[in-house]
């Protein structure tokens, strides 16, 4: 019994009074706590996922990202094939895109609330103009009849549902009436359609067109540029926009009260032709989108994740000043309080997520950290016994929290401001160490 209590009284004064074995063990306890925030990471992740179902569930009941695509005026082409035992007809379609396209709308946004999440959706009203010119060539191989009276037009729209007025097409002076649906799904898979009238009488004319759209969308509005020229004007009262795709406004104004954007599309300025036949260039032409987004002027979530990342640094460092009192004030500083410490600043993840859904990210991150910090400093001044190391303590977590703060606020210029940070941290703790003689020093009470 003697023999096992002397083993364990020397076993516990290896580990109180060792330095290596200390470090050994602080290093063991780090990377143990990297399962913990490895789960609450999984819990920001699961959370996010959350709110993107949410805003994909409001979207289906509202309406989705709409994008306008056309009109594309399509000629059905008769062709003839064969020999003189047996021949048969083929009908293709020559389609036509417009010389000129412009449109000016305006954005009306609102908010949509889900329990504790947060979906932008909109109302828009859109004005679409333009001229087709009838000169093309078509190929007339085989060429049996080109049918005039049978041409239509298509105007592509992604969400139907998003459509609240009857449309009415003005056509050469002429107003007609819109289907839905698409003829053309190799093209435009969903949208409405307008039959022309005979359209022979038009031939090296230029006939100029013209209708309205009021459409409800969420998030995101982008356009394709069809026309030989596509002007595009948009303003909105939404005062976070993100603007999409393969073009960028060519003039745009963002401030508290709005945005206002416009884009000039050039036919040189894009992948396909302004006529063929057949089923070509539909890649092309998807590829070809621009847009704005209405996002939400604070991505939380996010923000979590990439605050998240910086657990191991906190609790690194955290342990670090432990650690020093440890060895240059001789506080002896059990394993199980290293633990509880670092749990507190995993903690504070939790929190900074939990109250952020209910809050902005800055008010959570300020009550969260707090929180930590004071409790963390509170437990220190039993650990410590002193009330100057554990405002030493109070004033170093503040500035690490306040350090990762104005990172996350930062995020082009966060691997610059970690860069900086770290080569602070490290050359601070060679300068309050660098009198100590590791090969010669216990952790003695004092």
């Amino acid at each position: 019994m003697n023999k096992e209590t002397s083993t364990t009284d020397r076993i516990n004064s290896w580990l109180k009074n060792s330095i290596s074995l200390k470090l050994f063990v602080i290093t063991i306890l780090m990377l143990l706590l990297l399962i913990p925030a490895a789960m609450i990471k999984s819990i920001i992740f699961e959370r996010e996922s959350l709110s993107t179902q949410t805003t994909i569930e409001v979207s289906n009941k509202w309406a989705g990202d709409q994008q306008i695509n056309g009109p594309i005026l399509s000629i059905p082409l008769v062709y003839e094939y064969g020999d003189e035992d047996k021949t048969y007809e083929t009908t293709k379609y020559l389609h036509i895109l417009p010389e000129e396209l412009n449109i000016k709308g305006n954005i009306s946004p609102e908010k949509l609330k889900r329990g504790i999440y947060e979906v932008v959706v909109y109302k828009s009203q859109l004005d679409l103009s333009g001229k087709f010119l009838f000169n093309k060539e078509v190929d007339k191989n085989n060429l049996k009849e080109i049918k005039y009276d049978q041409a239509f037009l298509t105007i592509g729209i992604s969400d139907l549902r998003g459509i609240e007025d009857q449309v009415i097409l003005n056509w050469d002076k002429k107003s007609l009436q819109v289907e839905p649906g698409s003829k053309i799904s190799d093209l435009i898979y969903s949208g409405i359609t307008v039959k022309l009238p005979n359209i022979e009488n038009n031939l090296n004319k230029s006939v100029n067109f013209s209708f309205s759209l009021n459409l409800q969308g969420s998030q995101n509005l982008n356009f394709i540029p069809l026309g030989s020229t596509t002007n595009v004007k948009i303003e909105s009262n939404w005062a976070f926009p993100s603007f999409s795709g393969n073009f960028l406004p060519d003039n745009r104004k963002v401030s508290d009260e709005g945005f206002k954007a416009d884009w000039k599309v050039l036919q040189l300025n894009r992948n396909f032709p302004q006529s063929w036949i057949g089923s070509k260039h539909a890649d092309q032409i998807k590829q070809s989108n621009f847009g704005v987004d209405l996002i939400l002027p604070l991505d939380d979530y996010k923000k979590s994740v990439r605050s998240s990342k910086y657990a191991v640094m906190c609790i690194a460092l955290t342990f670090l000043i432990f650690f020093l009192v440890e060895i240059i004030n001789g506080r002896k500083i059990h394993p199980f309080q290293y633990i509880l410490v670092g749990l507190g600043l995993l903690v504070f993840y939790v929190l900074l997520i939990s109250i952020s859904e209910h809050s902005n990210f800055n008010t959570a991150y300020i009550i969260s950290s707090v929180s930590i910090v004071g409790m963390i400093s509170l437990y220190s001044l039993t650990i410590f016994e002193s009330k100057k190391l554990s405002l030493l303590l109070l004033s170093t977590l503040t500035s690490i929290y306040g350090f990762l703060f104005v990172t996350l606020q930062l995020a082009d210029y966060a691997l610059l401001m970690g860069s900086i940070g770290l080569t602070l941290i490290l050359a601070a703790t060679m300068y309050f160490t660098r009198n100590v003689n590791w090969y010669d020093i216990n952790i003695d009470s004092k």
